[in-house]
């Protein structure tokens, strides 16, 4: 069972109307039916700057409830940032707190694959990446983000807030906490986020949304009974328990044996494909030794690698990309040799840092006038389209 949801004991501190727990629980407590959670809801996200008081239908006592102690955005967008090439569009998001957070739109092109038999017809879908704490305690040596160290936990809302900031700039179909944090070390927080997000109001798909984490085993454990449907993803590095400490240092906390066993454990509960997240290093884990190291490791699990291109940063030195030669060759190995489903990420953003491993509340200024032409965005594969790929 989750915790209660924390109380607000600052008073010059409100909480959002998007944290559900919270407004449920205190309209429970006014004796007011649930039901108007969506009246409220449906209102605020129809109209921008709305106050309580224009939301039409609800209860009278449910007025002073909200002005007392909730904002309809308690986060407002401080900058907006988009890629040269239109494809990406990263949001700097100020808190109540004064702290900021990071999250990034990817745009992608839906006709990659087939769709019953034929191709798919051309469609421009997006992906949202989300943050869930302000910095990351866990370290990752080439990850800006970690390089921050942990500022502190978002609240359920102002995860969900991520998403009703990015809808007003284009329809949200994918969600993946991919962005700054650690988000099965706000576990309660995430999990409410995502019954938000794919219940009555929001209505995304739980197999559209993927929860990423650096290993948390105790967590995993539970979240296949926690947010059934939804998609796991895993960022594993290197393929053994020495290499991976150098990299993630967590992994000192959550072996790669016992990895690896709660991932057999949340595999057989979930039935879901797991998918494997790999940082390519040029001479730290990317040899042909990795590659088979790596290809053993997964060889009976239903999983998809996924290479990754190291992204330079500017909070990070000393490492350095592999050659796209190297990358092809992890990626023919672990194929060819192992069976593996193995793709290699097409990273967006890296212009304005909102790409992998990027994410440190850098602000860009990149945002083209009104009128200002822009090349097409490249033709790329999403979330879906990895994670449904044949071998």
């Amino acid at each position: 069972m989750l915790p209660e949801p924390a109380r607000n004991e600052d008073l010059s501190m409100f909480f959002s109307v998007f944290d559900e727990l919270v407004l449920r629980k205190e309209l429970e407590l006014l004796d007011i039916k649930p039901l108007h959670v969506y009246t409220l809801w449906t209102y605020v996200l129809a109209h921008k700057a709305v106050s309580f008081q224009d939301v039409p239908g609800l209860p009278q006592a449910a007025y002073a409830l909200l002005r007392s102690k909730f904002k309809t955005l308690s986060s407002r967008v401080q900058s907006q940032s988009t890629s040269s090439d239109a494809s990406t569009t990263k949001l700097l998001i100020m808190l109540q707190s004064g702290q900021s957070v990071e999250a990034v739109i990817m745009r992608h092109d839906s006709s990659f694959g087939k769709y019953a038999g034929g191709p798919r017809p051309k469609n421009i879908r997006a992906t949202l990446c989300v943050s869930s704490q302000v910095g990351c305690k866990m370290g990752c040596t080439f990850c800006a983000t970690g390089a921050m160290g942990f500022k502190g936990n978002l609240s359920a809302g102002e995860i969900v807030e991520q998403l009703v900031h990015a809808s007003c700039i284009t329809p949200i179909r994918n969600i993946v906490f991919m962005g700054m944090g650690e988000p099965l070390n706000n576990y309660s927080a995430v999990i409410q986020a995502v019954r938000t997000m794919t219940g009555r109001c929001f209505g995304l798909s739980p197999n559209h949304i993927t929860v990423s984490t650096v290993g948390v085993v105790p967590r995993i454990l539970s979240l296949a009974h926690d947010l059934p449907g939804i998609r796991l993803a895993v960022s594993v590095h290197a393929p053994t328990q020495e290499l991976r400490c150098q990299i993630v240092p967590a992994a000192r906390a959550f072996p790669l044996g016992k990895l690896v066993e709660a991932l057999n454990s949340y595999q057989a509960i979930s039935k879901q494909t797991i998918l494997i997240e790999y940082v390519m290093l040029a001479g730290i884990n990317d040899t042909t030794e990795n590659a088979h190291q790596l290809g053993k490791l997964l060889m009976k699990h239903e999983v998809v690698v996924n290479l990754i291109p190291y992204n330079p940063t500017l909070a990070m030195e000393g490492y350095k990309a592999s050659t796209q030669e190297n990358v092809f060759l992890f990626q023919k190995l672990i194929r060819e040799v192992y069976g593996l489903r193995t793709t290699i990420r097409k990273e967006m953003g890296q212009d304005i840092q909102g790409a992998c491993g990027q994410l440190a509340l850098h602000q860009t200024n990149i945002d083209r006038p009104l009128g200002t032409k822009s090349r097409p965005a490249p033709i790329l594969s999403d979330i879906e389209d990895i994670c449904q790929m044949s071998p």
